[in-house]
């Protein structure tokens, strides 16, 4: 085993032997190594390799043994944070210890020994795929065309047709899509020829918050600082980016938003990292409206197979071999 592939070994190397270590591993994987970048948020940081392969960009994730789950504060619920509940509570007549009712949704703490990864930076659509404007399954349909002309000449940035077809405004014109209906099983196997996999639950958890021990990574509270995706103000500078959505100390985009539930790999349909937006649509608020993405959240075993464009995506990982 290389031990120059777990966490406490890795983030002694020194920068030529890191680099040393992420070319071999972009010529074992058939990988273009793009440099060095260090990560640091939310009191982690990690100095590790970008990749691209197949026009996405992943990052090498140390590997590590942490502890995941959640069962109390670590630090404690901030005012802001404890009064939002306390409100929620007298509204709806709970009479519930705060740490009690979260620790509901989450799950039971354990040890994991994560495995290194090459993780994708990004979450990925799924069933959603784009097409010209003439392929024949879109014209196929003339109801469909008739609503794509009438949004032309409207002011609307984009049209979706449910689980059928979709059109979005863009600089250079119109992208259209289809739907594509897909089930879990026809996931694993295409990343499979690829020679993707999906992370487990408690991969995901340790990509998303690192081992740490708080409720979310930056702490035991919702950090009402951030920029928030579905609670920002409307006079609020719309160029100012997401803050969850920038990039952890792995260098990933994760758990940025509670309608986007992750697909991970388990023997169903399981998903991590948002609830399809249930809470937020309950009207639960900021706190409860996030909580789905903390990294110790109970994964969501879905009803059946079949995945929903609207609210499933998905990151390809490859697990990296110990004969590195």
């Amino acid at each position: 085993m290389n031990k120059n592939l777990y966490r406490s070994q890795f983030d002694q190397m020194k920068i030529t032997e890191k680099q040393v270590l992420m070319e071999s591993l972009a010529a074992r994987y058939t990988m273009t190594f793009l440099g060095l970048h260090t990560f640091d948020r939310w009191g982690q940081s990690c100095t590790t390799g970008i990749f691209e392969k197949d026009g996405r960009e992943f990052v090498f994730v140390p590997g590590d043994t942490v502890t995941l789950g959640w069962e109390q504060f670590a630090v404690g619920l901030h005012q802001e944070s404890r009064e939002e509940l306390e409100y929620l509570f007298r509204e709806w007549e709970i009479e519930q210890d705060p740490a009690e009712f979260i620790r509901e949704s989450m799950a039971p703490v354990r040890q994991a020994a994560i495995g290194p990864m090459l993780v994708g930076r990004e979450l990925e659509e799924l069933c959603w795929e784009p097409v010209k404007m003439d392929d024949p399954r879109l014209t196929a349909h003339p109801d469909w065309l008739k609503e794509f002309r009438d949004f032309a000449w409207s002011d609307s940035s984009s049209l979706t047709l449910h689980q059928s077809a979709r059109i979005e405004r863009t600089e250079d014109g119109f992208q259209t899509w289809i739907y594509n209906h897909t089930n879990y099983d026809e996931l694993l196997a295409g990343l499979e020829k690829q020679e993707f996999s999906l992370p487990t639950a408690d991969e995901w958890a340790y990509l998303c918050g690192g081992g740490c021990r708080t409720l979310f990574p930056w702490g035991d509270g919702l950090d009402y600082s951030m920029r928030l995706r579905w609670f920002e103000d409307v006079d609020e500078d719309e160029n100012r980016p997401y803050d969850m959505e920038e990039p952890n100390f792995f260098g990933l985009s994760i758990a940025y938003d509670p309608y986007m539930r992750e697909v991970v790999q388990a023997d169903g349909l399981t998903t991590c990292g948002g609830d399809g937006g249930c809470n937020i649509c309950g009207g639960m608020g900021p706190f409860l409206g996030f909580l789905p993405c903390s990294p110790h959240c109970k994964p969501e075993v879905q009803e059946n197979k079949e995945l929903n464009g609207d609210y499933d995506f998905y990151r390809p990982i490859i697990r990296v071999k110990m004969g590195v």
